[in-house]
């Protein structure tokens, strides 16, 4: 008996460890627009938005303005980033992104923990959570030309206009490819890590999203296995919004835009900005999007600053 109990005992402690050994996160993307400011908006509202969505680390991109002029040929940004606001605001560690790199639009990174280093090409960092490391991979990659546009004779730019599926996939893949090959160049030599997360505003929808299923349903104009998405699955990473929400027909998740309507012929809604993760044993636990009213958005913040909504993830692994 008492080596059966001695037994026993040594298998509670054992998965009693196991389970201590978990780490929960809540992983944000959120384009911010310019902290509000390229409306006018004060940063008091972004910092609301952030606190609402409960996140421990934060991809934010457009931390500072558009030019002004803004078109789709050109927008650098203007001005100083308020990631060191925000971050001040919330009692958050920051790292803004400021290499010149196709991926980065006035990007930063925010985080409860303490951030360890910036990686390779800026694109992420490394950050601390409680003794074990995790990357976070921070992006907001070309606009222009933007294909879901160019597929339904929306102009932008001097883009030229599409009717096939592989003309969309080819010009994906022209204009942002070689940013998500880095990317997952970048996390595969992250070999310290728990836990890699690219997330931000991809300026690119997902396969999961165009599909024969949301064609019948009348959300997209045709099916398109958009390559971004596409790549970063292939490289192990899973889409944690449609992993809670499978079904993209029933709940669409857009996050591009509040500003217009879905019956605007100027614009197409779309989900495009995203929180990929990948670690061992990792479940993804809730996702949300965060925005200005319902039934879009599964967590309200009002008065809404951006004209992105957010996405927000909790995963354990």
């Amino acid at each position: 008996m008492a080596g059966k109990i001695t037994a026993l005992a040594i298998a509670a402690m054992l998965a009693t460890t196991a389970a201590a050994q978990a780490t929960e996160l809540t992983v944000m993307a959120y384009n911010i627009w310019g902290g509000g400011g390229n409306e006018s908006k004060p940063i008091d509202e972004t910092v609301a938005v952030i606190k609402a969505a409960g996140a421990d680390i934060i991809s934010v991109s457009e931390t500072r303005l558009e030019a002004d002029p803004c078109t789709a040929d050109s927008c650098p940004p203007r001005g100083e980033s308020v990631a060191a606001k925000l971050a001040q605001a919330l009692g958050f560690h920051y790292y803004d992104q400021t290499a010149s790199n196709p991926a980065i639009w006035a990007n930063a990174i925010l985080s409860r923990y303490p951030i360890v280093k910036p990686t390779k090409d800026d694109l992420g960092v490394s950050i601390d959570v409680d003794g074990r490391i995790v990357y976070v991979f921070s992006v907001n990659l070309d606009d222009a030309p933007y294909q879901p546009y160019q597929l339904l004779n929306i102009e932008y730019g001097a883009a030229p206009f599409f009717k096939t599926a592989d003309e969309a996939i080819k010009a994906a893949e022209e204009t942002r490819g070689k940013s998500f090959d880095a990317l997952i160049a970048d996390a595969n030599e992250a070999k310290d890590a728990a836990a890699v997360f690219i997330a931000g505003d991809f300026n690119e929808p997902s396969h999961r999203d165009w599909t024969d299923a949301t064609v019948t349903a009348k959300l997209q104009p045709l099916a398109v296995a958009w390559p971004g998405t596409s790549k970063l699955e292939a490289a192990g990473f899973v889409d944690t919004f449609r992993t809670v929400y499978p079904d993209a027909a029933a709940k669409p998740g857009i996050t591009w835009t509040p500003t217009t309507d879905a019956s605007d012929p100027e614009d197409h809604l779309d989900r495009i900005d995203f929180v990929f993760a990948r670690a061992a044993g990792l479940k993804v636990i809730s996702a949300s999007v965060v925005g200005e009213k319902q039934p879009e958005a599964d967590i309200v913040v009002t008065p809404w600053p951006s004209d992105h909504r957010a996405v927000v993830s909790k995963v354990e692994f």
